[in-house]
């Protein structure tokens, strides 16, 4: 009775772990309708960023702007009609890419598992392997989440803006219960990619280069926008590699965004990105935790959503 009640316990812990109550998400979620799942969506990517690394920055970002408007529903992949524009044509994401990977990993687990995976998975842990491929922390998500029926422009004035200041950011976080602390780690995202000079040029005035722009990052990033709206500059000197370097930037006024440069002249932020810069070990621990967290952003259940069988238009 004693070894049967081991059992039992030990049974439960696993199950408890495995299981993200009132979401109705579960680690093991696929684990009888679509067991090869896991192995497709890593295949895939991992093939797709060998040949091209700056896609990592592309998943997670289409994954956190997927999240924060209408929650983690794959609503950023579908398709503008002549009826409605989608998200995905707001000015805010024209610049996202990827979206061919996420593609070709729904259009062979829809051969392997028919209508059993959804895209908003298949987008959360492209996102998290992008993460890891890149150097980053490793972590797994809970999955079971259902595509979302809702994809319109004007819900992507919810997205934070690239001039928002320490205030404005970490009131926005928390309307969708980050503390400031998640917020401040969430942005180490951008220790991947690049950003337009669209959507840094405001830094270029002479109010912003006096006091938080260093005047030599100031001089290269004048000559990166010589060359138009469109020209890209990257975030820190390692664009492709997941480490602290971003935060590292932001200490010495290399910041690329105001929104990035503001988390270290805004007191309340400011020592959170010290501790990053000097310990990458606790970024990647806060960061992984924040995604987490993130991924399960008003998931949708039962008939809030549905499986998608292409993810770019609703069934």
């Amino acid at each position: 009775m004693a070894n049967l009640m081991t059992v039992f316990l030990v049974m439960e812990v696993i199950v408890s772990g495995f299981r993200f109550g009132a979401y109705g998400l579960n680690m093991n979620y696929y684990l009888m309708s679509c067991p090869l799942m896991e192995l497709v969506v890593k295949d895939i990517l991992n093939k797709a960023l060998q040949d091209d690394p700056t896609l990592a920055a592309g998943l997670v970002r289409m994954h956190f702007h997927d999240c924060f408007i209408e929650g983690c529903d794959g609503s950023i992949l579908i398709d503008s009609t002549k009826d409605n524009t989608a998200e995905k044509d707001s000015p805010a994401n024209l610049s996202l890419r990827g979206y061919e990977v996420i593609d070709e990993i729904k259009e062979k687990l829809e051969k392997q598992c028919p209508g059993v995976v959804s895209c908003a998975d298949i987008l959360a842990m492209a996102a998290r392997d992008a993460v890891f491929f890149a150097g980053g922390p490793v972590y797994d998500i809970p999955k079971g989440r259902k595509d979302g029926t809702r994809s319109k422009i004007q819900d992507t004035i919810n997205l934070p803006s690239p001039t928002f200041n320490a205030s404005e950011l970490i009131r926005m976080f928390e309307q969708h219960g980050f503390s400031a602390q998640e917020m401040v780690a969430l942005s180490g995202a951008h220790t991947l990619g690049v950003a337009r000079c669209s959507s840094f040029k405001n830094r270029l005035t002479q109010v912003d280069k006096s006091t938080t722009l260093d005047t030599e990052f100031a001089k290269t990033l004048a000559i990166t926008c010589s060359f138009g709206d469109n020209a890209e500059h990257p975030f820190d000197a390692t664009r492709n590699d997941f480490d602290n370097l971003y935060y590292n930037t932001l200490v010495t006024n290399n910041g690329l965004l105001t929104s990035d440069q503001t988390l270290y002249t805004n007191p309340k932020t400011r020592n959170i990105v010290n501790s990053y810069a000097l310990n990458q070990a606790l970024f990647f621990l806060d960061f992984q935790q924040a995604m987490v967290k993130m991924s399960m952003l008003d998931v949708k259940q039962g008939s809030r959503g549905e499986v998608r069988e292409n993810c770019h238009k609703i069934n």
